[in-house]
């Protein structure tokens, strides 16, 4: 389980563990963003500090309707005490979690300040026989 805390800002915020390509660590504080559908974005200052590999250039849809180009890189975080390797997104806002890291999960929050944030695994669906589709 993963756990955070909402802000005055109204943001649910978690902190995460980034490992570099030297196997430093960086902990950081991301935003819970569901209109996000990335894994991660980072800084690019710090997806630099950490060496993270290059994979490919990605493209979104601004709320505006503009266009941006970014650079995605290859990353590894600690989610919910396993490492794994994702996408990181480079922006230039705060880091945020997207709705591919939180894929499988289920997001829990009481907004209000300093409400919890809740980011639990849920159980596979039951392979029950009876049950038709």
């Amino acid at each position: 389980m993963i756990r955070g805390v909402i802000t005055e800002n109204h943001e649910g915020i978690v902190r995460l563990s980034i490992f570099g390509r030297q196997n430093q660590t960086e902990r950081i504080e991301a935003v819970v963003d569901t209109g996000y559908d990335g894994w991660l974005s980072l800084p690019q200052s710090l997806i630099n500090d950490l060496e993270l590999p290059w994979l490919t250039h990605g493209r979104a849809v601004l709320a505006d309707g503009s266009e941006c180009v970014f650079n995605v890189h290859e990353g590894e975080v600690l989610w919910d005490r396993r490492r794994i390797l994702i996408e990181v997104d480079a922006s230039e806002t705060m880091p945020l979690v997207g709705m591919q890291l939180l894929e499988g999960f289920e997001l829990t929050m009481k907004v209000r300040q300093d409400g919890p944030v809740l980011i639990k695994r849920m159980k596979p669906p039951s392979k029950d026989p009876r049950r038709r589709r």
